[in-house]
């Protein structure tokens, strides 16, 4: 699978085998040690995002009514995004974890905004079904975290931490 953040492992050097798996923030750590006997000796990486707003949780909406509904109560509100991050060591056996919060306020956004954003982005596979890095930013007003990378599906500041705990230096 090619991984968006793929240039930041390039030019790090990061070494393969490498595993990017994706996978709910509860079943993080289930989900990686399953794979990991088919890596003897790597480091299997995985992350993936839920998003809560007003107590109701949100993943990825997976069609266009479910995206449209999320981005309908979404409007004027302020969405926390948490993306879970599992660094797991096929090695050792041991497994570090973090979840990194990014806040997010969205614009008021009305039918038509909506429908056009979803007929041209398709953000199915998008937690919230806005996607930052594209045309979602223009559905958004305001966003705080630390670490912009958290919101698109990856803390790189977390992963680098992450990668040195387990003895590989990314700088």
């Amino acid at each position: 699978m090619f991984f968006r953040n793929q240039r930041f492992f390039e030019s790090a050097s990061v070494p393969w085998p490498y595993l990017f798996g994706r996978w709910a923030p509860p079943t993080r750590a289930t989900k990686a040690l399953a794979v990991a006997p088919r890596y003897p000796d790597a480091l299997v990486i995985g992350c993936d995002q839920v998003a809560t707003a007003d107590g109701v949780i949100l993943g990825k909406p997976g069609n266009h009514a479910r995206a449209a509904a999320q981005l309908r109560m979404l409007s004027g509100r302020t969405a926390t995004f948490l993306t879970a991050l599992c660094v797991h060591n096929t090695r050792t056996g041991h497994s570090s974890e973090r979840t990194v919060p990014y806040q997010v306020t969205f614009r008021e956004l009305d039918e038509t905004t909506i429908e056009s954003y979803l007929d041209k982005e398709r953000p199915y596979d998008c937690t919230g079904s806005a996607k930052s890095e594209g045309l979602g930013i223009a559905l958004i007003a305001k966003m705080q975290g630390e670490d912009p990378n958290a919101l698109v599906g990856l803390p790189l500041i977390a992963l680098v931490e992450l990668l040195a705990e387990n003895g590989l230096r990314v700088a």
